[in-house]
């Protein structure tokens, strides 16, 4: 079942779901951010690994950390077809009968940018790292300590059978923007 804002609050507060926590949503000259009515909307740090124009291909098997180089600022523009790699500001735990979906806002994709995060397992924690790609002709501005994409929870009637802190999941407690690894 779909969670609404009372139990993402109360399961935030409780069991420290998300930190730091919004409990409204922000909005006022900023991309909004905060709790919404059915999910919860994460910002943007202003720590990003931007791609090396050197790097020959980009390999999920091989790709190091010589393949980017750090910036960190409260605006970064996105160069035409390209992406970056970014980090929320709240830490997740998600409990263990939890299962969340992540999508990017809207503003940012009426603009041509595109957030990809994969789900949130039931009891992974960690930064969250996101793939921002700028699918315009044109450079794209992203903001660090604004909304980003939105986190909807699922809770499941049963338990998993295994959740990802059990198999040791290779991005479990993530605190920085973590590359792929195989």
């Amino acid at each position: 079942m779909i969670k609404n804002d009372r139990w993402i609050k109360r399961t935030a507060l409780e069991h420290k779901m998300i930190e730091p926590f919004e409990e409204r949503q922000v909005k006022e000259g900023t991309i909004s951010y905060g709790l919404s009515s059915y999910g919860y909307d994460l910002r943007l740090s202003d720590e990003f690994k931007i791609l090396s124009e050197t790097t020959p291909i980009v390999d999920p098997k091989n790709l190091g950390n010589e393949s980017f180089h750090d910036f960190k600022g409260n605006i970064y523009t996105i160069p035409p077809n390209s992406f970056v790699l970014g980090r929320s500001i709240e830490y997740f735990r998600i409990p263990r009968k939890v299962l969340t979906i992540c999508v990017g806002k809207s503003t940012y994709a009426r603009c041509g940018i595109i957030t990809n995060i994969t789900p949130f397992e039931p009891e992974w924690e960690g930064y969250v790292t996101l793939g921002i790609s700028n699918t315009s002709p044109f450079p794209a501005r992203i903001y660090a300590n604004e909304g980003i994409a939105q986190v909807i929870f699922f809770e499941c009637d049963e338990e998993c059978a295994i959740s990802y802190a059990d198999r040791k999941g290779k991005y479990q407690s993530q605190k920085d923007i973590t590359l792929p690894k195989i």
